[in-house]
């Protein structure tokens, strides 16, 4: 890493002294645009910092005004008996204004009465990411003084959630390394890898650095941070290749960025649509994919996180245990929520090779599938399968025996057995439905039974 703990005391004592002579006297409050707007820096005039904090409020959503430290904050329009989100954006290759921040900053708006503050920093996050990286102590600072402003006028700690996206991200752990972890949260939307994943808890974002530390990982396996930085980590997916992302480079800059940008347009359609972003911890991907995890008791006692501003992400336990990995699976668009289902096949008797079935979810509206496997000399299947909708619209299930790909001739194969469904979170048995007769399934021919599950 090029920033080493000698250089972060540094910066602290530097933190300390700036706080110090910041505390005492406003400058009288100087005329200023009714809105400003993010800088634009271009690559070689990227290297200055010049942080500017623009204050949106539900009277004027699309208006930001300019706070500056040498005015009085007290007369600016900050609601101190609001809470107040913090946005701060990554690296910007190209020196112009994030794209999403705007729709952000409305849905926000909309969601929660807040004041809600974005950190320009385009001037410090533009030309070489490096370069960026070394600027993250120095944004760090310049927030941390304007929050030490903020609380002056007597706005509390716990009332602050800063929302950080890549790089922001662990800009966003710094601010919280300096005020002690005792800011309310931080929500890390794909937290910046390149230069982080073997970086100590003090040079980024870790669960220290605020009450509540939330991460949603989008692409581990390319511009996002592969290990959990949080008490909830949210491995969307599996945390890499979101669906409905390009597969191919020949799609240029969206191949780059789609799965890394994806966290923030989840963030994004968590806070606008009913439809809940809710994850269940397990120790792997595969293991969630395999039906292992379907309750969230270990370790958050049955409150399953999710994604949003619900308070802890709906996790009830305290204390907060720490780097939970989360999974859950979204479709290619948004609203990208799905109900997760487990699903399993029992067989009547064992066989001397693995069993696949297809496994298909049909309404009038959406089908699902998946593929759950039967190893050989075992009785019993099981996979998850997600679905858009709620699983009392689903009215039929169409199941599949797959042959082997390895057969010469048509396999004239049959299996009996029985199916059986339930929506996750499944904490009660009494929620699993099975179809009440056994199952023949010949090689190759799918076979249609009604569903039926009653809505809640």
């Amino acid at each position: 890493m090029p920033r080493g703990l000698g250089k972060r005391c540094l910066w602290l004592w530097g933190l300390l002294l700036w706080l110090g002579m910041g505390s005492s006297g406003d400058a009288p409050p100087t005329h200023q645009p009714k809105c400003t707007d993010f800088q634009n820096a271009s690559f070689l005039r990227g290297t200055n910092l010049k942080v500017q904090f623009l204050l949106f409020t539900r009277s004027d959503p699309s208006c930001g005004q300019l706070l500056k430290e040498s005015s009085n904050l007290g007369n600016s329009g900050v609601n101190v008996s609001l809470g107040t989100k913090l946005l701060i954006h990554g690296f910007r290759a190209l020196g112009t204004k994030p794209s999403w921040i705007d729709r952000l900053i409305r849905t926000l708006l909309h969601a929660t009465d807040a004041n809600v503050i974005a950190v320009d920093w385009v001037y410090g996050s533009t030309g070489v990411y490096f370069s960026a990286v070394e600027n993250v102590v120095k944004v760090g600072l310049e927030i941390s003084r304007f929050l030490h402003k903020l609380l002056a006028l007597g706005m509390q700690e716990s009332s602050i959630h800063i929302i950080g996206v890549s790089l922001g991200a662990h800009v966003g752990g710094m601010v919280g390394h300096f005020y002690n972890g005792q800011l309310g949260r931080i929500t890390g939307l794909d937290p910046a890898g390149p230069e982080y994943t073997r970086a100590s808890l003090e040079e980024r974002l870790d669960a220290g650095d605020a009450l509540f530390v939330e991460a949603i990982h989008t692409d581990t396996d390319n511009l996002g941070i592969r290990i959990p930085v949080g008490h909830v980590d949210y491995f969307v997916n599996g945390g890499q290749d979101q669906p409905g992302c390009p597969t191919f480079i020949h799609a240029g800059y969206s191949y780059l960025i789609c799965d890394h940008m994806r966290a923030v347009y989840l963030y994004i359609s968590a806070l606008e649509s009913s439809c809940p972003l809710m994850a269940f911890p397990c120790a792997s991907y595969e293991a969630f994919l395999a039906g292992h995890c379907l309750d969230c008791f270990n370790p958050f006692l049955l409150s399953c996180p999710r994604i949003g501003l619900v308070e802890q992400s709906g996790v009830k336990i305290e204390p907060l245990p720490t780097e939970v990995r989360a999974y859950l699976l979204t479709t290619p668009r948004a609203p990208y929520c799905v109900h997760h289902s487990l699903v399993e096949f029992h067989l009547k008797e064992a066989r001397n090779k693995d069993t696949n079935i297809k496994v298909t979810f049909l309404s009038s509206n959406f089908t699902s599938s998946v593929k759950i496997t039967i190893p050989k000399q075992q009785l019993q299947g099981k996979g998850i399968l997600a679905h858009p909708y709620p699983p009392c619209q689903i009215n039929q299930v169409k199941l599949k025996f797959q042959a082997s790909k390895w057969a010469l001739r048509k396999d004239r194969t049959t299996i009996v057995g029985k199916f059986c469904a339930a929506p996750l979170p499944l904490n009660d048995s009494k929620k699993m439905v099975c179809l009440p007769e056994p199952v023949n399934l010949q090689a190759s021919i799918a076979v249609f039974h009604d569903l039926k599950t009653a809505c809640v």
